[in-house]
């Protein structure tokens, strides 16, 4: 396959995962084996609570439609125009060994989609959290397009027999991918969050937007808003409302143990918060908060808020904010909506995969 072929590929890819948004849509199927693989992927959607807990069908749903809304043909063009001639220079020499997170429903496709679109294979350690909905979208793809079909492999063992590796787990877990995958090309990446700040001049819409940045995929994702910055004397009153609104949270009994259980926790302790009823509100300065849990740091002035993220710059994944306060931030509501060259940690992974000899 040329790029433009893969490119297209992707492309088709991303109008049926578009179509994957909603239950019950019959997109225009280009034959049977296409169709065939669609349908299976919508029942692996409805399955996915079954064995994840976390991945309730429209949270699944959501993921989905969000990645295919990403891969437009314009957009993968955009995104790949910086590379063309290393990409047309890539014969798939490469077999890239990808170890796979699975905190949020196909958190690992972007890494697939990487290795694929540069042209090279993939072998793939999927998360026992989500070892199902990646291989039905690639299924999807090889119906799209049967040249990838002898480009992918996915593994329960150990990985083996590659010539790079891209590792995604937690801080623990990286120190073991660098002793085991330090000797070869890498990225490893370990944990990260989001954070918001705001002004206290947020409209309702804003916040609103801005609890779809928290609330998205049960806080499990490392973009997801775990962490505020607030100005000194903030009201907390119209966040606290506009959380309440999102009460179908505890409709998920493993978030609304979580909640239980921290609450309890505050309460016996005498920690001091505030209880929107589905999430608990206190004053920390560690970024990573648990489960129904959000953090809250006070800033006196601009300047020192500035200085404070630029020393947690590494241990962040995004800063939400009302555009346009600080050129490098993300408007609310857009933290679980990146765009294809919005890379996990800020590193290029085209760049990595094209650059390697």
């Amino acid at each position: 396959m040329n790029l433009l072929k893969r490119i297209e590929a992707f492309a088709r890819l991303g109008y049926l995962m578009q179509e994957s948004g909603n239950a019950g849509n019959q997109p225009s199927f280009k034959g049977a084996e296409e169709q065939r693989a669609f349908e299976e992927l919508q029942f692996e959607i409805v399955d996915a609570p079954h064995y994840n807990g976390w991945f309730t069908e429209p949270m699944v749903r959501k993921a989905i439609s969000s990645l295919g809304n990403s891969m437009t043909m314009d957009n993968l063009e955009k995104w790949l125009k910086p590379y063309p001639k290393h990409l047309t220079e890539i014969n798939g020499n490469h077999s890239i060994g990808l170890v796979m997170a699975g905190n949020i429903p196909a958190v690992g496709f972007h890494d697939l989609l990487c290795v694929l679109i540069t042209g090279n294979k993939l072998k793939a350690k999927l998360s026992s959290d989500d070892n199902r909905l990646i291989p039905a979208l690639t299924k999807l793809l090889v119906a799209i397009e049967p040249g990838f079909a002898d480009s992918v492999m996915f593994t329960n063992d150990r990985l083996n027999g590659f010539n790079a590796i891209i590792a995604t787990g937690s801080n623990n877990s990286a120190r073991y991918f660098e002793y085991y995958f330090g000797k070869y090309p890498h990225i490893i990446r370990k944990n990260r969050n989001g954070v918001a700040v705001l002004t206290g001049k947020e409209s309702q819409d804003e916040l609103q937007l801005l609890c779809s940045d928290i609330f998205s995929y049960y806080g499990l994702g490392c973009r997801n808003v775990s962490h505020l910055f607030v100005p000194d004397e903030y009201d907390f009153v119209p966040l606290l409302d506009t959380c309440q609104q999102w009460v179908a949270m505890n409709d998920n009994h493993k978030y609304f143990n979580n909640y239980e259980y921290n609450k309890a926790i505050f309460l016996v302790n005498s920690t001091p918060h505030f209880d929107a009823g589905n999430l608990l509100v206190t004053e920390s300065t560690s970024l990573a908060s648990a489960v129904s849990v959000l953090h809250y740091e006070y800033y006196s002035t601009f300047d020192e808020l500035q200085k404070k993220l630029e020393m947690i710059h590494d241990q962040t994944q995004c800063v939400v904010a009302a555009d346009p306060l600080f050129n490098f931030s993300i408007p609310f509501g857009k933290s679980q909506e990146p765009q294809l060259w919005d890379y996990a940690d800020g590193i290029d992974t085209i760049g990595f995969l094209v650059g390697l000899k």
